[in-house]
């Protein structure tokens, strides 16, 4: 006797033949099951079996095949979608490769080479058995004190768009037919970042005017590039938490921009209605609101699963809503093809691929481009930047130095991979972290790149932190384990003076210096910004000896700095350069690369200028506070090379500009220095007068060039007339005709542009 298969197992069928046969076989708790994303450390039978979970994450390894065996048992057998926080390589996989963090990538301004990061990814995470990351983050930065900072693309909205779709199209590859493809999800839609105090997930005072402003365009952006999932963010607006606000969810993202894909809540979003926001007041309230409001898998509320069938039973809602988000998610699971091949782990496969050689030059060349040259007073590359082939010239010519590499931070693989990463504390399997061999720290680079017979040595020389039990107690509310709490180490003399003394037999000194993942993360946002422990005084002692420093700053997100980094000699920021960063910081101070990097955000003097950022509206009194300018130390753009720049001859082609046309110009870059330089040629507008305040100034392109020593390149500009829009009284987005400024230079800051005016007028 044959057995027929069910028409959603035919896979010869249409897609939505096959979804809908599939959804009338399925009861109602079956689907309500479908719409959980639930925690793969809890008990595998619980969350498969029992409450029939269509989505899980954070499933270990060994955990992996477990799952999708469990879910093929079920009655009617609906693979799982597996997914983990992918952030910044494959985070909890021992040895995957971990490139910088997403700020640390920004200061690239290199859309083509994250969209190459994001799909060595993919690559790697598809091998596992996940099909799903959480990743871009597409939130704007706003006050430096939240903790989530390092997980941004930085403040401007274009550059964090551009960004953000060229990671959708790495994860995505050439379709999610592909076996390589990851979903990508941007997330925190939207506004998230918006905190009050830089506190976590707190109220988000923001107008749908803002919102539509700055906040929403890097999220259409992706939408746009065909990112098939959103995350919602924590926080409320105007009193309505983003999990309830139909408006955000339905009437902007689904009905305007005309997005098809599917949502997932925040971390037990849900329930937080329910015993945090205190909006609802139970589970069924609360799963008839997240329903209505437009949510697809609801994460890590497991009452969810009765609240919502509780909710169809007392007509609360309907089955027809339940039915929408279904069909979305199961969607997704057909497009995978995951009834054919549920994608489980391929150890041949992950041999193969997982930090390959491939991926460690790809993270190189990331972490080369990552690193920001913020100050220089000559010392750097040290001596003259000695190639591979002039190391015998060197010994020969006795030209030995001695580098001391000093500072908590300087032999720390976990500071290189920073938040979301091995042992940074999201998951249980990783305690140790990566493999200690595949992270180059900085001492590690400096040692294996400074010329033969050059010493180096190293000190730690303070230390950042101790941890202590939070009073509180080890769980939140809802179960999951609050971390230690940070306190600030003491200043520690032997260790200082064993720095001063490594220092004083040296002929430089690297100074890394920065934070640890306690100080930075969800949950982990900072009351200051100062460098924390011992290390002030570390940086007063080193500086003190004469000995050229050079400070490195590695950490999650700015640090206010004190007078001695800024004495120093040379300043390097390096926002957690991944697994080989410490190469490339050796290689950048030793002059064998040249330095690229730009800022992605502006750096503060002090705290009390938080919220600090380029593009701020017009309209105050005055232009500085009675006691401090309020000009950033360093601005958003900004970054050194080992060359001489200069910008000239900014001509626009056409002065006026029709509001269907667009804007052209010319500038001169050239390079009056004796190394090349990659210049990042940045190009803002300002509208002169509008009917609504705006920023002062907007990026709107850039363009990378290398300019050969001694060389000039013109530079051509290209911006749409459409691109110089703002957002109206009334909300819409337009472009007002008028008279604009373009300012074309070496970054944000006033004194590096060149400006040239242009009209827009009706066509």
């Amino acid at each position: 006797m044959t057995t027929t298969s069910p028409p959603f197992r035919d896979a010869s069928r249409p897609l939505e033949e096959r979804l809908e046969d599939l959804l009338a076989r399925m009861t109602l708790q079956e689907k309500i099951g479908q719409m959980l994303q639930l925690d793969a450390r809890d008990d595998l039978d619980y969350v498969v079996a029992n409450k029939l979970a269509g989505s899980i994450l954070h499933a270990s390894p060994e955990r992996m095949l477990a799952a999708i065996e469990l879910s093929a048992a079920t009655r009617l057998g609906i693979p799982l979608l597996t997914a983990d926080d992918c952030i910044h390589g494959h985070s909890f996989w021992p040895g995957a490769t971990i490139f910088p963090t997403q700020l640390g990538m920004a200061c690239s301004w290199d859309a083509e080479l994250v969209e190459r990061m994001a799909r060595a990814t993919a690559v790697e995470v598809a091998a596992t058995g996940i099909h799903w990351t959480f990743s871009p983050v597409l939130c704007i930065t706003r006050d430096l004190r939240w903790g989530r900072v390092n997980e941004t693309f930085g403040e401007d909205p274009l550059l964090i768009g551009e960004l953000g779709a060229a990671m959708v199209r790495g994860y995505q590859g050439a379709g999610l037919h592909d076996p390589t493809a990851v979903l990508a999800c941007a997330k925190h839609f939207a506004g998230y970042s918006e905190t009050q105090g830089g506190r976590d997930a707190s109220e988000a005072d923001l107008s749908r005017r803002k919102l539509r402003s700055w906040f929403l365009p890097p999220f259409e952006r992706a939408a746009r590039e065909g990112c098939r999932t959103f995350m919602l963010g924590y926080q409320s607006i105007d009193g309505v938490p983003v999990t309830a606000n139909r408006w955000l969810l339905n009437d902007v993202l689904k009905d305007e921009w005309k997005f098809t894909g599917t949502l997932v809540t925040d971390w037990d979003n849900v329930g937080r209605m329910v015993w945090e926001q205190r909006v609802c007041a139970a589970d069924v309230e609360a799963a008839m609101v997240a329903v209505r409001a437009g949510n697809d898998l609801v994460m890590t509320t497991p009452s969810f699963f009765e609240g919502a069938q509780e909710a169809v039973r007392r007509g609360l809602l309907g089955e027809k809503e339940i039915d929408d988000a279904v069909r979305r998610i199961l969607r997704l699971k057909f497009e995978l093809g995951l009834f054919e091949d549920p994608r489980a782990p391929d150890p041949e496969r992950q041999r193969a691929v997982i930090g390959c050689r491939e991926h460690a030059e790809l993270n190189l060349e990331m972490a080369r481009r990552s690193l920001v040259l913020l100050r220089n007073d000559g010392v750097l590359p040290l001596e003259g930047g000695l190639t591979a082939d002039d190391r015998g010239r060197a010994l020969a010519n006795g030209q030995v130095r001695t580098i001391a590499v000093i500072g908590p931070n300087a032999d720390d693989p976990q500071a290189m991979l920073g938040d979301w990463a091995g042992a940074s504390g999201q998951v249980d399997w990783m305690p140790d972290g990566h493999p200690r061999e595949t992270v180059t720290t900085v001492l590690d680079g400096f040692r294996s790149a400074v010329p033969d017979g050059w010493t180096v040595t190293y000190a730690r020389g303070t230390d950042i932190e101790r941890l202590v039990p939070d009073p509180e107690g080890p769980e939140y509310l809802d179960g999951q384990p609050r971390p230690p709490l940070f306190t600030p180490a003491p200043v520690d003399d032997a260790l200082i003076a064993e720095a001063v003394s490594a220092a004083r037999t040296a002929d430089y000194v690297v100074a890394v210096v920065g934070d640890t993942v306690a100080l930075t993360g969800e949950g982990c946002s900072t009351a200051t910004l100062d460098l924390q422990g011992g290390q002030v005084a570390l940086l007063e002692a080193l500086v003190a000896t004469g000995t050229p420093v050079v400070v490195v700053l590695l950490h999650g997100k700015p640090s206010v700095l004190p007078d001695a980094a800024l004495a120093a000699t040379a300043l390097i920021e390096a926002f957690n350069p991944g697994m080989r960063g410490g190469q490339a910081l050796a290689e950048l101070v030793l002059g064998l690369i040249e330095p690229s990097g730009r800022l992605p955000l502006s750096v503060p003097r002090h705290v009390g200028q938080q919220p600090v950022y380029y593009n701020q509206v017009r309209g105050q009194h005055g232009e500085r506070y009675a006691d401090l300018t309020q000009e950033p130390l360093f601005v958003f753009g900004e970054g050194l090379s080992y060359s001489a720049i200069e910008y000239t001859d900014l001509a626009i082609i056409d002065e006026v500009v029709a509001l269907d046309g667009v804007v052209r110009a010319e500038v001169t870059v050239s390079n009056t220095g004796a190394r090349p330089v990659l210049e990042t040629v940045q190009a803002y507008i300002s509208d002169l007068v509008t009917s609504v305040t705006w920023a002062k100034q907007e990026l709107k392109a850039w363009q990378q060039v290398t300019v050969p020593p001694g060389d000039s390149v013109r530079v051509q500009l290209r911006i749409p007339a459409a691109a110089c829009s703002l957002v109206d009284a009334e909300g819409r987005r337009v472009v007002e005709p008028g008279a604009f400024d373009l300012l074309v230079g070496h970054s944000s800051r006033a004194a590096d542009l060149l400006r040239a005016r242009f009209i827009l007028s009706q066509p």
